[in-house]
């Protein structure tokens, strides 16, 4: 690309965002321009989206931001610090900044979001094989009665290969969360993937066994002065590793404060380490079992109650919980519903992020902006994979009405989801291709909502297009 156009956009978006004088600090990240601004309503953001190269801009977490692509960004960037005079400014720093703007429930789905964002592709990875496994060893799939593995028994090495490579990352998940807490949290990441490691320990009784021990009153158990302390595992939860993580932090700064320099490095690992895995084991970990238990059984209690009609308000509500980045808050939760036997979350989160490709694929069959539909076809196909970033800010969101659109369509895939009750037996993609991490019965009907969704999203978005008072907005 020629840097004379590079040049351009660059200037082109400092003018439109308020110049120099409104910007507090710059970043970028693989395909985003991220600005923290004094005042995000000097920005002319419709002009913004008439240069060439912009390719749809939002607003998340206090962060202004700006989608211009792969490669091009970097570009970008370089320049527009420069016309801007402003020194290069990492994530991290950038964050720092867009916090102070951030009011606390803000703040608490950013933790919660800078702490699993991280692990996301290792849980992906792990959902996925799982879900290669479920098309190898589930009854009926393909064949009456038997499984792939039962009609071909050549491959049953190979599933079992595969069922341990997809069962990893969730039986030590508390490692992966433990590192990522702790070092968000402002601890040592590797003393927090050791509290991981001891909530996992194999020496400790499966977590996915302690009902079973409970109902015949064989829970093992350590007296330590005085105490009964069950010896438990943590395998497959959320909360007591997060409270952990916390907990370790908090103790290892503290400790830095007191001890000697010249003890540190000898007795702040040994203190912080026994302190929290103590705590963690007599008081913090049956308290946030139970409530990650409880928050869990909430959770499937509003489905069986409120049954297809809760389906529906969540996949009309879930898109505007995307715009908040509240979305992220739902992956513990996921997590423990599958620890449970199985969640329906994925099922949702894919109606919602299908209707939003459909509605998208619409908007490019009505719009005359060659930009728009060069950036709809791309985007709604990345949509329909489940990433519906580019498909919301970038073609969605600025005609509105697919937008709306797409609520509605989500609302219609997942009233139906609902009433199946389509259930994942692991994280996956929300998108078209989840169905691999659905339970074997009800893969056709995961088909079933993500077409409803993504048709209804695509006639919707026909049909709203025909409305004055919603093309003003286009």
């Amino acid at each position: 690309m020629s840097n004379n156009k590079i040049d351009k956009t660059a200037k082109q978006v400092l003018d439109v965002i308020g110049g120099p004088d409104n910007i507090i600090s710059a970043a970028h990240c693989a395909t985003r321009l991220r600005l923290v601004l004094k005042d995000e309503s000097i920005a002319k953001t419709e002009e913004l989206s008439e240069i060439e190269l912009v390719k749809g801009q939002f607003s998340n977490s206090g962060q202004y931001q700006i989608i211009l692509g792969a490669g091009t960004v970097n570009e970008v960037y370089n320049s527009f610090i420069k016309y801007a005079d402003i020194k290069e400014s990492t994530k991290e720093e950038l964050k720092k900044e867009a916090d102070h703007k951030m009011n606390p429930l803000q703040k608490l789905v950013k933790l919660l979001s800078d702490i699993f964002v991280p692990i996301i592709p290792a849980l992906v990875a792990a959902g996925l094989l799982m879900g290669i496994n479920n098309v190898l060893t589930s009854k009926g799939l393909f064949f009456t009665g038997k499984s792939l593995m039962d009609v071909y028994p050549n491959i049953t090495d190979l599933a079992n290969m595969i069922n341990i490579f997809a069962n990893a990352a969730f039986v030590f998940l508390p490692i992966l969360i433990g590192f990522s807490a702790t070092k968000k949290f402002g601890g040592n990441p590797y003393l927090g993937a050791v509290m991981g490691m001891i909530m996992v320990h194999p020496d400790l009784l499966n977590a996915y066994g302690y009902g079973d021990a409970i109902l015949n009153n064989k829970v093992p158990v350590w007296h330590i002065f005085g105490l009964t302390i069950e010896k438990v595992g943590y395998q497959g939860t959320v909360f007591p590793v997060l409270a952990a993580s916390f907990i370790l932090s908090w103790i290892e700064k503290n400790l830095r404060k007191i001890i000697p320099s010249v003890l540190d490095n000898l007795l702040t690992p040994l203190l912080t380490v026994f302190l929290t895995s103590f705590l963690t084991f007599t008081i913090v970990g049956g308290m946030m079992r139970a409530a990650g238990n409880l928050l869990a059984d909430g959770m499937v209690w509003l489905y069986d109650v409120l049954g297809f009609f809760g389906g529906g308000i969540f996949g009309f509500i879930i898109a505007p919980l995307t715009l908040t980045g509240m979305h992220h808050s739902l992956l513990p939760i996921d997590i423990q519903l599958i620890a449970g036997g199985g969640s329906f979350l994925l099922a949702l989160v894919s109606c919602n992020n299908v209707a939003q490709s459909g509605a998208t694929f619409a908007a490019m069959l009505l719009t005359k902006d060659k930009k728009m539909k060069s950036v709809a076809v791309s985007s709604g196909i990345s949509a329909l994979l489940g990433i519906t970033e580019p498909a919301m800010f970038g073609v969605n969101l600025k005609m509105k009405f697919p937008f709306y659109a797409a609520m509605v369509g989500s609302a219609c895939g997942c009233t139906y989801a609902a009433f199946k009750h389509i259930l994942n037996v692991a994280p996956g993609p929300a998108g078209i291709i989840g169905f691999v991490s659905i339970e074997a019965g009800n893969v056709i009907n995961f088909l079933i909502a993500v077409t409803i969704s993504f048709v209804a999203g695509f006639l919707m978005t026909l049909v709203m297009s025909k409305s004055k008072k919603l093309n003003k907005s286009f």
